[in-house]
């Protein structure tokens, strides 16, 4: 294992960029498979309640054909494929992508990037950025849900089983977009800034040097 840790040091002094798009991709991964995990469980549970018969329809934009409205969340009342899923639906992708961003800021921040920056300031514009990416993610979804969901339901004929593939494929896709989106945010955010015992014995090395130039003219 030490000598794992070693290499892999000397991978990252070498080239830290790509070390950290290798790490920001492991960690990722992981986090995904959490998602997947976690979704259809809290999924299948909102889903015994009558959160599945409460319809979450906001934001109308435009018609999208014919007299249907679009809405940037559209999570109609009813099970899928033939209703939205209802307010259960958006809880469960809601929240499940919730904690498993909360866990990846962390993760990301200590070992990924290694930032020592302000942790709130990063986490506001984290969270600024996990909002507007929430809002893309829910007008993309708009168009892949439903087929998604009759392909595997109705078209293949897989019933209960066909839902759980598309509860995965749709997850699949909210993992891909993240991964590609939050990884140069957090090249911004997580920053490494130096240390007081690393600017001091720069400044004292740039004090003496004045003193040395100074001498030397005088």
């Amino acid at each position: 294992m030490s000598k794992i840790r070693t290499a892999w040091g000397a991978f990252e002094e070498r080239r830290p960029g790509l070390a950290q798009l290798i790490m920001f991709s492991l960690l990722s991964s992981g986090m995904t498979v959490l998602q997947l995990v976690l979704m259809p469980a809290i999924k299948w549970a909102f889903g015994t309640t009558s959160l599945i018969d409460t319809s979450f329809q906001l934001l109308e934009v435009a018609a999208a054909s014919g007299d249907q409205p679009f809405y940037v969340f559209d999570y109609a009342a009813g099970a899928l494929p033939l209703g939205g899923g209802g307010l259960a639906y958006f809880l469960a992708v809601q929240i499940t992508l919730l904690v498993a961003q909360v866990i990846n800021f962390f993760l990301q921040r200590n070992i990924t990037f290694k930032s020592n920056s302000n942790v709130w300031w990063a986490a506001f514009w984290y969270t600024v950025a996990y909002v507007v990416i929430t809002f893309g993610a829910a007008v993309l979804q708009a168009f892949y849900k439903d087929p998604v969901y009759t392909l595997f339901m109705d078209t293949w004929g897989l019933g209960a089983g066909g839902e759980a593939l598309a509860d995965v494929a749709t997850m699949l896709i909210n993992a891909c977009v993240s991964f590609w989106v939050f990884f140069p945010i957090f090249k911004i955010i997580f920053k490494q800034e130096p240390d007081d015992d690393d600017v001091a014995p720069d400044a004292a090395q740039a004090d003496g040097g004045t003193e040395v130039v100074a001498a030397g003219l005088r």
